[in-house]
Formats: C-alpha cells, sequence, structure tokens
C-alpha cells in the first residue's frame, strides 16, 4: 500500500515545465493588449478624424506589422514571444533532452520562422475573420440580393458554418489545455505544437547569458563598412522593439485595466453605479382618474363619446381624442381630461393614418 501511495504522489511534473497558469496568464496579455490600443486608438480618430482617422482605418495592419517586429527581436535575442518573456519562460525544440540550449543561441530557422508565423499571422487572420463575419450578418440583414442569387446562398452558407468551425477551433484548445493540465501533452496551446516547440522556465544560466549579450552588444564595434550597416540596422530595429518592449512592460497594467474598464460586464456596473436617480412616481391628484370616460371602442373619443375625428394624441399621457374636442378641453382647463396630468397645447400631437 505504501508503494502504491507514493507512486500516486510523485507526478512526473518536470521542474523547468511551467504551470498551466503561466502558459495561460502570457496568452491572455498580447490579447489583452490590442482591445487597449485599438480603443485608445478610436478614441484619438474621434476626436481628430483628419490626423488620426487613416491610424484608425489601418490600424490592424499596424498592428501587425510592430507585433512581427516585435516578436522577431525577442524571439531572436530570447528564443521566446514578448509575453513568454515577460513571464520568464523560453522555447526549446522538441525532442530535447535533460540539455537545453540557452536562450540566447536562439531556435532552429526552421522552429523559428514557424514560431514567429504562428504568434503574428494566426491572430490576424482570426480577427479579420471575425470582421468579416460580422459584416456579412449585417449585411444578411439589410441585403438587397434576390433570394436565389448564388453568392447570397454561398455566405449563408458560411454564416451558418462558422459556428461550428469556431467552436471546433475553441475546442481544440480546450482540450490541449486539459490534456496539459492532466499531464498527457507538453504544449498547453496546439500552436506551439504545430511550431515543433515547448515552454520551459528560463535558468539562472539563462538569465546571465541574456545580460552578457545585452551588455557584449551595446560594447561591440565593427569595423567594415558592410557589417557597420549591417549592425547599424539590427540596432535600429533592435532599439525599436526595445523601445515597444519596454513601453509595453510598463503599461501592460494600464492596458489590462483599460481592457476591464470597457468590458460589458464592468459597464454594466459603470451604469448602475453611475446612473441617474429613477424619477418620482407623479404626485396623487386629489380625485381620481375619470376612467369612466374611456369607451370600450379604441375608436371613438373620451370626450365626445363618437368616432374620432382628426385624431390627436397627448403626449403627457397618452390618451388619443378628437382635434376640436381636446384642444378645447386643455385651453380651458390645461390638463389631461382622463389622467388630470398638467397639459398645455404644445403637448398636442397630431396623428397620421395610412386612410388619411
Amino acid at each position: 500500500m505504501a508503494e502504491v501511495g507514493a507512486h500516486l504522489t510523485a507526478a512526473p511534473v518536470a521542474a523547468d515545465t511551467p504551470s498551466v497558469f503561466e502558459a495561460v496568464a502570457q496568452d491572455s496579455l498580447m490579447a489583452a493588449v490590442k482591445p487597449a490600443l485599438q480603443h485608445l486608438v478610436k478614441v484619438l480618430a474621434e476626436s481628430n478624424p483628419a490626423r488620426f482617422g487613416s491610424l484608425w482605418r489601418w490600424f490592424d495592419e499596424i498592428y501587425v506589422l510592430l507585433d512581427l517586429l516585435l516578436q522577431q527581436h525577442y524571439l531572436a535575442r530570447c528564443s521566446a514571444s514578448f509575453s513568454e518573456n515577460f513571464y520568464s519562460l523560453k522555447r526549446i525544440p522538441m525532442g530535447e533532452g535533460t540539455r537545453q540550449p540557452l536562450a540566447t543561441a536562439g531556435l532552429p530557422k526552421r522552429q523559428h520562422w514557424k514560431s514567429l508565423l504562428l504568434l503574428v499571422l494566426v491572430p490576424y487572420l482570426k480577427g479579420k475573420l471575425e470582421k468579416l463575419v460580422s459584416s456579412l450578418r449585417e449585411e444578411d440583414e439589410y441585403s438587397i440580393h434576390p433570394p436565389s442569387s448564388s453568392w447570397k446562398r454561398f455566405y449563408r452558407a458560411f454564416l451558418a458554418a462558422y459556428p461550428f468551425v469556431n467552436m471546433t477551433w475553441e475546442g481544440w484548445f480546450l482540450i490541449q489545455q486539459l490534456c496539459y493540465i492532466l499531464g498527457k501533452a507538453q504544449h498547453h496551446s496546439p500552436l506551439l505544437r504545430l511550431a515543433g516547440v515547448r515552454l520551459v522556465r528560463l535558468t539562472a544560466e539563462d538569465i546571465h547569458a541574456l545580460e552578457t549579450k545585452l551588455a557584449g552588444a551595446t560594447s561591440g564595434q565593427a569595423h567594415s563598412f558592410t557589417s557597420r550597416v549591417q549592425l547599424a540596422a539590427r540596432k535600429a530595429l533592435g532599439g525599436i522593439a526595445f523601445s515597444l518592449s519596454t513601453g509595453l512592460s510598463v503599461s501592460v497594467f494600464f492596458l489590462q485595466f483599460l481592457e476591464w474598464w470597457y468590458s460589458s460586464e464592468n459597464q454594466e456596473t459603470i451604469k448602475s453605479l453611475t446612473a441617474l436617480p429613477t424619477p418620482p412616481p407623479p404626485v396623487h391628484l386629489d380625485h381620481e382618474p375619470s376612467s369612466a370616460l374611456l369607451p370600450k371602442l379604441k375608436t371613438v373619443c373620451p370626450l365626445c363619446r363618437r368616432i374620432r375625428v382628426n385624431a390627436t394624441a397627448l403626449s403627457t399621457s397618452g390618451f388619443v381624442f378628437c382635434y376640436r374636442c381636446i384642444y378645447s378641453h386643455v385651453k380651458a382647463h390645461q390638463r389631461c381630461p382622463v389622467t388630470g396630468y398638467a397639459t398645455e397645447l404644445q403637448h398636442l400631437v397630431k396623428l397620421y393614418s395610412p386612410e388619411s
């Protein structure tokens, strides 16, 4: 029994394997950055359309270029994406044994370019597909295509199939995460498996190598003209990527706060806290409303008891009368004849029926 208990408690979990919370947190980091930046650009575009309108129109393309630059810098320098490096993780090729390459060694070219494309291109295409589906749904509601149009049948079939495709995609990720939690998989995301890499924690040697590489890059000098140009280009791109990463690192809390602040759940809370107080109910009159005046037929005027002529409603109460009857009554008494609410002539609303 003791041996069985020992086997049950000793789970074969490697010390360098990140927990599912670390893995999911680094995924959600970049997912929270884009909506917050998008809202910021939208506010700028609405405040100054002439200057920032094009920035809003091409936001997806500009963001994917910046994301490409940022992820390329970190994959080449740290063997990790920006969010993975933020949580002290790195990527190593599949099949590596106990001896792991340092983070500064970089990934093999095949895994490097696969990782870059999957990190940048997949979210971009998924976002574009969601926008396409949203626009097609709006077009389907107000479409001018004939019912037998082949194009209309095609995109209706596409709209009908998209929820199942999206559910399959999300279910694939969920099953992969469950397998990772249970220790049946080395990846928490199918994209890592497609890239042929897995995530591990940075070691002390990795951190020391990264610091040494950064210090050597700042002090190194090039002798030939070509190498100087290449070094200057690498420094320029690295400086841009470093400034972007530093800015994101500093403002990540602010961006996540914005994303929480403008979330649908929080908006309901804000509305409930900042909503105007409910106006008090109407003051009870000394006499009860003249409900006896209301005829059984809706087409009869409550005042003259005849079929209404020139139907006119009171905006203060909603009841409908003949125009001549209600005009004379309001001019003489300044109140609704049914409810007693204070009323003026400007509250008369003429109703026009299709027959008239």
